[in-house]
């Protein structure tokens, strides 16, 4: 097991022991990791205060939290006003929210931004609208307010995948050469803030994924290699905030990755989350899918 889900796990028993009574925020985007997020938490005797984004947050929330508020996108004041109606302190992150939506035509008046929204983006992001950017001035806003952000793995660090080779087939020489490979890319890549996925074949990038995310990039890979057989490497950024962002694979993934004719899937163990892993594994060998967690290189 990694030093870093070690250490998670430590701050889990400091959470369970001390906050048995206490109300944690979730500010929730689409998929599954809201949900089981929310599922750890209350095994841990929480009570959750969920702020879902609309049209992203799951509706099983709902049965889930002690409270459920669906707020738009563009509203930040009306997040942060929920939450202090609930007298949280202390939220975590979790679930994807669409970033191509910053690009909708006349998105001003499409989104309707509030004033906080309004000021974060040009106080904050007006001249970097990375992704990391933008979600530490969301943080920033908040703080403001006298709410901090913690890590949802502080609450269910099983999600993070362990090291080794989580399917049958084990990677061809070959196939290590290629993630070796995709591997410093991604890496470039997460650096600089433009994605965390690289779609190779023999040494040589098919796919980078931007805002589109890691389903559009893969569906694009299969698109520009339909011999298949190619590879995907997904890793955490070199200044991976665990507080958000973290890379995330699922059940979805391993489905989109067949459809694209993948032969690999290569993730980072210790900073990568796997959503109902036996079930991804399972399909993974259904399909002679191979997938290895490593080390950062």
């Amino acid at each position: 097991m990694s030093s870093l889900t070690t250490r998670l796990r430590r701050r889990t028993g400091s959470h369970t022991g001390a906050h048995n009574s206490g109300t944690i925020g979730l500010l929730a985007g689409s998929g599954r990791f809201p949900i089981l997020f929310a599922e750890a938490a209350r095994r841990h005797g929480l009570k959750v205060a969920c702020v879902g984004v609309r049209y992203e947050a799951p509706d099983e929330l709902r049965s889930l939290c002690e409270s459920f508020e669906l707020v738009g996108v563009s509203k930040l004041g009306g997040m942060i006003r929920a939450f202090k109606r609930r007298r949280v302190q202390r939220i975590v992150m979790a679930g994807k929210v669409t970033k191509s939506v910053m690009y909708t035509p006349w998105r001003f008046l499409q989104l309707c931004p509030d004033f906080r929204m309004i000021h974060m983006w040009y106080r904050t992001c007006r001249h970097d609208k990375r992704d990391d950017s933008i979600l530490l001035g969301v943080i920033a806003e908040f703080e403001r307010d006298g709410m901090t952000f913690a890590s949802a793995l502080d609450y269910c660090p099983e999600l993070l995948v362990n090291e080794g080779l989580l399917t049958r087939r084990a990677p061809t020489s070959a196939e290590l050469k290629d993630i070796e490979f995709g591997w410093a890319l991604a890496k470039e890549m997460g650096r600089l803030d433009v994605g965390q996925s690289v779609a190779v074949k023999e040494r040589a990038a098919l796919a980078v994924e931007a805002i589109e995310g890691t389903d559009r990039c893969i569906e694009r890979a299969g698109q520009l290699c339909r011999a298949g057989g190619w590879t995907l490497v997904k890793v955490a950024k070199p200044q991976q905030d665990m507080r958000f962002d973290v890379p995330t694979v699922g059940v979805s993934t391993i489905e989109n990755l067949h459809k694209a004719k993948a032969q690999i899937l290569a993730i980072e163990a210790g900073k990568t989350i796997v959503i109902d892993q036996p079930e991804v594994v399972a399909l993974a060998n259904r399909y002679g899918i191979t997938i290895i967690a490593l080390p950062n290189q």
